[in-house]
């Protein structure tokens, strides 16, 4: 009874989201040539908002922040490191951070009817994989760009979804990017699929806990040491919001 009721309000909830979803992307579309990064945030931000707020009045998502005050005020540069379990990160992340966000993504998303569509509107950061190392290259100068526009580039350096209670392959792209521009890294620890489990198109109530760590330099670091506290930060903090699926998972 409980999973049936779950799955209902997630169909409910599809419904909101794309009843939003649907013209926003449009808007984003049609406004993308005559307008500026700011404005097509904002409409990313009513997105994100959207969603998760249906998401938390519908299937009863809620979500609870520590380590905010970790968070750079003063306009430095920043590279956001984070877990990735469920799409709901993606969506919360737009609505809830306190400086806009430039999403680094591979450019096979842009073929997602709508979702893709707008995200590849959005003047944000794409990876063609295809042109390898010219494809760096082109993530530096761009993470430059957005970064004196006082946005922070954000990253999931597992590269995919990770199932509850597992570990991924943790890559390098996001602290390279750090080292070649000075920016400081900010590590954040996501339990989504408590809510939203890897595959499952059920989201069930309770809590995801948002975990930020403090701000690690780059300087002084290579992309490969930098990444090895970024993990331990992530994993050691995964262990402690979710240990009861990390000790089943052992």
């Amino acid at each position: 009874m409980f999973k049936t009721l779950c799955f209902i309000r997630s169909i409910l909830w599809l419904i909101w989201t794309a009843a939003i979803i649907i013209p926003l992307a449009l808007l984003l579309v049609l406004s993308a040539p005559f307008s500026g990064w700011r404005w097509l945030y904002r409409i990313a931000n009513w997105w994100g908002l959207s969603a998760v707020y249906g998401m938390k009045w519908i299937c009863g998502v809620h979500w609870r922040t520590t380590g905010a005050e970790h968070l750079p005020t003063d306009g430095r540069k920043a590279i956001v490191l984070s877990k990735h379990q469920s799409t709901w990160e993606t969506l919360a992340y737009l609505a809830l951070s306190p400086r806009p966000l430039c999403y680094v993504y591979k450019k096979e998303l842009h073929w997602i009817p709508f979702f893709g569509w707008a995200i590849g509107s959005m003047k944000m950061i794409y990876i063609d994989r295809s042109q390898r190392n010219a494809a760096f290259k082109k993530v530096v100068e761009q993470g430059q760009r957005v970064m004196k526009e006082n946005r922070w580039v954000i990253m999931f350096p597992e590269g995919t979804r990770i199932a509850r209670g597992k570990t991924g392959t943790y890559k390098t792209g996001g602290t390279r990017l750090a080292c070649e521009t000075g920016a400081e890294v900010i590590p954040i620890a996501v339990s989504s699929a408590k809510c939203w489990p890897k595959g499952s198109f059920i989201k069930y109530p309770g809590i995801v806990d948002i975990s930020i760590g403090s701000p690690i330099a780059s300087a002084g670091h290579t992309p490969d040491s930098l990444m090895q506290k970024v993990q331990s930060h992530i994993e050691s903090e995964m262990h402690r919001l979710d240990a009861k699926s990390y000790s089943a998972s052992l």
